[in-house]
C-alpha cells in the first residue's frame, strides 16, 4: 500500500482591482509636485524655440521620476508638458480619457513669466 501526501494550496489571489486608502492617487500631492518641478526647471528662463523641445522632455521626465517616488506602485502614468512663447495671445487645451474614476485621475499645473507660459497635466491609471 503507498502512502499518498497531498499538498493544500495555502497560497491566497493576490489580485487588486482597487488601491488601497494610502496608494490612491492624490491630485493635491500631484499637483504639488508638478509644480515644484516647473519652477525648478523654467524660473529665470526666457523662451528659446530651439531649447523647447528639450525642456519639454526634461520636465516630463523628471515629473515621471518624481511621481514614482511617491510610492504609487500600480500606476501607469503619462504626463503632458506644452511650453510656449508668452504673447498675450489665449491657449485652450483639452483632453478625452476613458478610464475607471475609481482609482485613475490627473492633475495639472501651469507656469507662467514674462516670456514663457508652460502647461504639464499627469494622469494616473491604476494597473489591474
Amino acid at each position: 500500500m503507498t502512502d499518498t501526501v497531498v499538498e493544500e494550496n495555502t497560497s491566497s489571489n493576490t489580485y487588486i482591482i482597487r488601491p488601497n486608502f494610502q496608494h490612491k492617487f492624490r491630485q493635491v500631492i500631484v499637483k504639488e509636485t508638478i509644480h515644484n518641478v516647473l519652477n525648478e526647471h523654467l524660473s529665470g528662463k526666457s523662451y528659446d524655440a530651439e531649447e523647447t523641445t528639450e525642456w519639454t522632455r526634461r520636465i516630463s521626465d523628471d515629473i515621471k521620476l518624481k511621481l514614482k517616488d511617491l510610492g504609487y506602485d500600480r500606476y501607469k502614468f503619462v504626463v503632458q508638458v506644452v511650453i510656449g512663447e508668452q504673447r498675450g495671445e489665449g491657449v485652450k487645451m483639452g483632453c478625452r480619457c476613458f478610464w475607471d474614476s475609481d482609482t485613475d485621475s490627473y492633475a495639472q499645473d501651469i507656469f507662467m513669466n514674462d516670456s514663457i507660459f508652460c502647461v504639464a497635466a499627469a494622469f494616473g491609471c491604476f494597473y489591474y
